[in-house]
């Protein structure tokens, strides 16, 4: 009962927040529930200071008692993927397949490393010439990059279309976002493992194992739930029942993959292009009134997780004690991954011959375009107690908080500004 009380807080508070926004600030929906979050979480700490009873200290308990990372990896994440998933086109995300791939997979790779050895020659080598000691370990600088990498295209998509960037660089962000979550915890898992001491084959052999049982696995059985799902739709032609297979779709299929130990992400991504193509064919064939109530429910449910994931965001700050004392590592780990970011979609551009040419407006709207969420705060919050976690989990809000915040409200100007056709 006190799940559901917590959740019942949530969604009111979301609901104010949501109005609010809407009344006053005028920000894209998900931003601004962030800011308001991270407004009253900083008046919460202030007035905290001064007051140490009373509902605004239990009000910071609750959110402390609650385990984001469990929550949205377990839970959240899988409604949110499926919910993107369903309203992708294949035929566009076909024609961008290689961009998409690469981009997901070995882009992700190349963010981790760079991110790792920058960090590691500025935090250790660099600064202390200056007489400023921020040292990290060079392993616990991978693992920042592992969890960092993963884009997040929920507050992004709707500020391209907004902006009239073309359906290629549209899908690509998107297409990329979908899939480099999963990628992005298979290799956050195995750093993770190496910075907590655990043996771990790093044999090329063992390590490719882990990513066809992980990525390709989930990627199998989410086709194949799918593929049932939407035949079923399609024999039952009702869409109330319809409405039921997508739900036991996304929360049975999350126990299936959890069992076999497979990516659920990439499971739900799959299920979901699947069902959304076939809800399109239908369409076509003027099945509208079943095809329109399923969309119309995920889009429903995807602005309401959506609100209750910003939301979380923003009250973490309440999480992180003394934020201020962590602002310049904070500082030097968004430029660092920007720049990451740059290398990682720079060089294979480079190296890969593409179809299509990736002019330097492209890449420009893809680097600043990488925004980061929630998926990092769930990794670095995972991370077990140690002498680390306070400042991986502090960079890291530092790093999502300009991501969305900056990047998310400049990202329309930069792509009108380009003109991108």
């Amino acid at each position: 009962m006190e799940l559901y009380y917590s959740f019942s807080i949530l969604i009111v508070i979301a609901t104010i927040f949501s109005y609010v926004n809407v009344r006053f600030l005028k920000l894209p929906a998900t931003i601004g529930i962030m800011v308001i979050a991270m407004i009253v979480s900083i008046l919460l700490v202030f007035i905290g200071n001064l007051v140490t009873t009373g509902p605004l200290q239990d009000f910071s308990t609750l959110i402390g008692s609650l385990n984001f990372s469990e929550i949205l990896m377990n839970g959240m994440l899988n409604f949110l993927l499926f919910a993107g998933a369903i309203h992708i086109n294949i035929t566009d995300l076909k024609e961008q397949r290689l961009p998409v791939i690469i981009f997901s997979t070995l882009s992700v790779i190349i963010s981790t490393f760079v991110i790792g050895f920058a960090l590691y020659f500025l935090l250790n080598r660099l600064l202390p010439m200056v007489d400023l000691h921020l040292e990290i370990p060079f392993i616990y600088c991978l693992l920042f990059g592992s969890l960092i990498s993963p884009t997040d295209p929920i507050a992004v998509l709707s500020i391209l279309k907004q902006a009239n960037v073309s359906k290629s660089v549209e899908t690509k962000v998107a297409g990329e976002s979908l899939f480099n979550d999963g990628v992005a915890v298979v290799v956050f898992a195995v750093i993770l493992k190496l910075a907590q001491g655990e043996s771990i084959d790093l044999s090329i052999t063992n390590i490719a194992w882990l990513f066809i049982k992980e990525a390709l696995g989930g990627f199998l059985v989410g086709l194949l739930l799918g593929y049932v799902a939407a035949r079923a739709m399609r024999t039952a032609n009702d869409y109330k029942v319809s409405v039921l297979i997508t739900l036991s779709v996304v929360m049975g299929g999350s126990l299936i993959v959890h069992a076999m130990h497979i990516s659920g992400p990439l499971a739900m991504v799959a299920a979901g292009l699947i069902i959304g193509e076939s809800k399109r064919k239908r369409k076509e064939n003027e099945e509208i009134v079943t095809t329109n109530h399923v969309g119309h429910f995920w889009e429903l449910l995807d602005e309401v997780f959506n609100a209750i994931l910003f939301l979380f965001i923003g009250f973490e700050l309440l999480l992180i004690p003394n934020l201020h004392n962590y602002w310049l590592i904070g500082c030097i780990c968004i430029v660092v991954v920007l720049f990451a970011r740059y290398i990682s979609i720079k060089i294979p551009t480079l190296i890969i011959p593409f179809k299509e040419k990736f002019s330097s407006g492209t890449i420009k709207i893809l680097v600043w375009g990488g925004l980061r969420g929630g998926v990092s705060i769930a990794l670095a919050l995972s991370i077990a107690e140690g002498p680390f976690k306070q400042v991986l989990i502090a960079a890291t809000y530092f790093v999502v908080v300009f991501s969305i915040i900056v990047q998310g409200l400049t990202i329309g100007k930069l792509a009108k500004k380009i003109k991108i056709s």
